[in-house]
């Protein structure tokens, strides 16, 4: 599935991390690796002088040297290279012209000037690429952790479908668990239907078909993953079906999570990524999002 694999570094130390997890990532898959470091054209720009854009363009060279030490010590041929422009949109070009099936960043980088970024760069590949996304937070396991536990939140929608695909490809690779969870949403339910409350037989209504819904995938993906379990879970945070899954992921000490970048709500109502969005934002595990529903 990922025979070649971009990994997009910017010399921070999420993107250092990310490198490690996208070099092991490499080994398992037996895939290609291609290393890329932009030189943001606005920080050129805003160079003083052409000495200051020099040292820019040496500064990303250096860090191309040192993700290649990084792959020496693990064994991983790569091949890296130096381009301009916007971040977002020269790695999902770059991404295109190497014919890339992954793009591996981390959930917080630098820009050329040294300003942090809260995931500016990676929340514009969610939206632009038609690649696979890893975000992988500075917080994460080293490279060498085991992945036994891998999750894949699903809310019946035809992305979340592929994305559980892309999960239990990953799962063969490293013998995982798969937990299948959808979250019922009360907060927006409550929201939406009754200011006072929910009824109780709508809320069953509302957990039967999270029921549905997880075991559908369970039966897709049983065939490739011996080891599924299913949940369905309650979530009344403000932070809604985010939070909901990242509290699954600290009770069952989940190692990844693989999901889909936009989906629906349980009302059916459609999501521009505004809950891998908050997930992303606030775990400490690899997330791989899956952009697109083909």
């Amino acid at each position: 599935m990922y025979d070649r694999i971009l990994i997009a570094v910017d010399g921070s130390d999420e993107a250092e991390r990310a490198a490690e997890r996208g070099f092991e990532f490499a080994r398992v898959f037996d895939a290609t690796v291609d290393v890329l470091h932009v030189v943001e054209r606005k920080s050129l720009r805003l160079a003083r002088s052409a000495d200051e854009k020099a040292r820019l363009r040496e500064r990303g060279e250096t860090v191309l040297e040192e993700i290649e030490d990084l792959a020496s010590d693990i064994d991983r041929p790569v091949t890296t290279e130096l381009t301009e422009g916007k971040p977002s949109i020269r790695i999902t070009e770059y991404a295109t012209e190497r014919d890339a099936g992954l793009i591996i960043v981390g959930r917080q980088g630098l820009t050329g000037l040294g300003k942090r970024l809260l995931g500016g760069v990676t929340e514009q590949l969610l939206h632009r690429s038609d690649v696979p996304v890893f975000v992988v937070p500075k917080g994460a396991s080293d490279a060498t952790a085991d992945c036994s536990d891998l999750l894949v939140p699903t809310d019946g929608s035809e992305i979340a479908a592929v994305a559980a695909r892309h999960g239990a490809a990953v799962a063969q690779r490293y013998n995982s668990a798969v937990h299948v969870l959808n979250v019922v949403d009360l907060q927006s339910a409550g929201g939406a239907f009754n200011a006072g409350g929910l009824e109780r037989e709508f809320v069953d209504r509302l957990e039967a078909n999270g029921k549905e819904i997880v075991e559908d995938v369970a039966t897709e993906i049983g065939d490739e993953v011996p080891d599924v379990t299913t949940a369905v879970v309650r979530t009344t945070s403000f932070d809604g079906v985010a939070a909901g899954v990242r509290e699954y992921v600290e009770d069952a000490d989940i190692d990844l999570v693989v999901m889909g970048a936009r989906g629906r709500s349980n009302l059916g109502r459609r999501t521009l990524g505004s809950v891998t969005s908050s997930f992303l934002r606030t775990v400490d595990v690899p997330v791989l999002v899956v952009t697109r529903s083909s």
